[in-house]
């Protein structure tokens, strides 16, 4: 028994039998809705029931494997994992300071700017990189203090600017995102700096739920790399723990990666 137009799926947009014109032309663009829908129904009725894939095997030979990193975090040292408790409220903080963005957001985008603050485009890997970390983090750091100690007052070319809401106010999702990615591609092969983890929370309290891929790749990238520094700090007062220890949070619990999340003591 031939089904006809009745396919897995049910028809959307019935069609009731109809007379075309002596003068109908499929191949002539539709010129009333009926003529449409029977259109729909002819190069429906021309599909082959079965489509066989041409495909070249010689084409296959290459770049058939694609490696994408499964791996999780690596275990906290003893006496480094933060409690639950103390996880529980730093994404209650991080949620109450999402919220309050989110509701003066436009207040803050329509404040204006120090005359030194340049935000740069986009796309400038670089310039968001000395934006954000300061010129010192790219020079020689003896050198530049002590010019500063030659100069004083807060020079914000060479120490970065702060994430200002005035500033990330600004920032659309996408340029969010490529900051987030240049901070953290950066972060793959250095240490963790006060600079890097203010902009990094700022980032990361900017950020759109649900996540976009991208994002998503970008925030288990820099869980990672945070228990890779933690692994390798040797004193646990080191005042990078606590830091490290709340951007894995925030990726775990917050952005619900669940299985980078320390787990932590209930106390």
């Amino acid at each position: 028994m031939d089904s006809g137009p009745e396919e897995l799926m049910p028809r959307l947009l019935p069609v009731d039998d109809f007379d075309l014109p002596d003068d109908y032309d499929p191949a002539v663009p539709p010129r009333t809705p009926q003529e449409y829908l029977r259109r729909v129904q002819i190069e429906a009725a021309r599909c082959p029931d079965v489509v066989i894939a041409q495909i070249d095997p010689k084409k296959l030979r290459k770049k058939q494997t694609v490696s994408i990193s499964l791996s999780g975090c690596l275990p906290a040292p003893e006496g480094y994992a933060p409690s639950l408790r103390w996880q529980q409220q730093q994404v209650a903080q991080f949620s109450t300071a999402r919220q309050s963005l989110n509701k003066h957001r436009s207040h803050w985008r329509s404040q204006p700017l120090d005359s030194n603050v340049t935000m740069p485009n986009t796309e400038d890997e670089e310039s968001w990189k000395k934006f954000c970390l300061g010129e010192r983090l790219y020079s020689d750091l003896a050198a530049a203090l002590n010019s500063e100690s030659q100069n004083p007052g807060i020079d914000y070319i060479k120490v970065g600017f702060p994430p200002l809401l005035s500033i990330v106010s600004r920032m659309s999702q996408a340029t969010v995102t490529s900051v987030l990615e240049y901070l953290v591609n950066w972060f793959q092969d250095r240490n963790f700096t006060p600079e890097l983890g203010r902009w990094l929370y700022a980032l990361l309290a900017c950020l759109e739920k649900p996540l976009l891929p991208e994002a998503h790749s970008l925030i288990r990238q820099l869980a990672r790399r945070c228990s890779q520094v933690r692994a390798a700090v040797e004193h646990r007062e080191d005042e990078r723990v606590s830091a490290l220890n709340l951007f894995i949070c925030l990726v775990g619990r917050y952005f619900e990666q669940r299985d980078l999340a320390d787990c932590g003591d209930p106390s």
